[in-house]
């Protein structure tokens, strides 16, 4: 086991989680449309919270685009600083995902192999996903028995970025290969790294470069607003007012 280099960790950090998450927001909000995006959306579900006015109903379109977006592009971001930490630490590597399904990360430590599936969040999957990911874990656990021995200990783990799971050890009635651990939040961290801190630690280096880059964001946004308000107006307005039958027609009508 290494030390962990946190001046390598907060470059990485910069650098391949912060901006990249911005320059793929930035991109977002230049290229997004009204027309791209308003039929991808429930326009019940903003009746239902009574918008009113173009304003708010652009707002409500463009911050459920970006929100389905940004969970997606920072978790797989945060799970490339989660292999990049195991590497530096436990020479970590990412699996091969055509030879280990829903695993991302292969290590050892103390003896014993870890094979780990990384999610953004302890609530990521319902029962079919969840079994699924068991049964790919007890095929990679022979796989690693092939080669490296029947009795190699090796344990699986479904982690989780941020979170908690109050019983982290999950029994397979049926099929002990299919028992794994679900760490999440500090547990996870200090898993990968060794240091029971680091799920604080990362905090710092994602504030301060965030910090740099949210005005420029902003901006492009507060423009994105008023360019969709625009639109809306133009294509959902009757008699000064959001013309909800318009709106649905839009998105539904055969």
């Amino acid at each position: 086991m290494k030390k962990l280099n946190y001046k390598k960790l907060n470059t990485f950090i910069v650098s391949d989680v912060i901006r990249p998450f911005y320059e793929i927001r930035f991109e977002a909000l230049k290229v997004i449309k009204l027309k791209n995006v308003a039929k991808r959306k429930n326009p019940y579900l903003f009746k239902a919270k009574n918008v009113e006015t173009a304003g708010d109903l652009a707002k409500n379109i463009l911050d459920a685009f970006l929100s389905s977006q940004e969970e997606t592009i920072f978790g797989d971001l945060m799970e490339n600083l989660a292999i990049n930490v195991c590497k530096q630490v436990f020479k970590g590597k990412k699996a091969e995902q055509a030879k280990y399904r829903s695993i991302d990360l292969i290590f050892e430590r103390d003896g014993k192999i870890y094979i780990v599936g990384i999610k953004s969040g302890p609530n990521w999957g319902n029962s079919d996903q969840v079994n699924a990911m068991k049964r790919n874990f007890a095929i990679a656990k022979k796989i690693i028995r092939a080669a490296r021995g029947k009795k190699t200990e090796i344990i699986a783990v479904n982690g989780c970025i941020y979170g908690r799971d109050n019983q982290a050890y999950k029994i397979d009635k049926k099929n002990k290969d299919q028992n794994y651990y679900k760490l999440c939040g500090q547990s996870f961290w200090e898993l990968v790294s060794g240091d029971s801190q680091l799920y604080k630690t990362i905090i710092q280096p994602l504030d301060a470069e965030a910090k740099k880059r949210d005005q420029t964001f902003k901006d492009l946004y507060a423009e994105k607003i008023n360019e969709m308000t625009k639109d809306i107006i133009e294509l959902f307005y009757t008699k000064s007012r959001l013309d909800w039958d318009k709106i649905v027609e839009y998105v539904s009508k055969k």
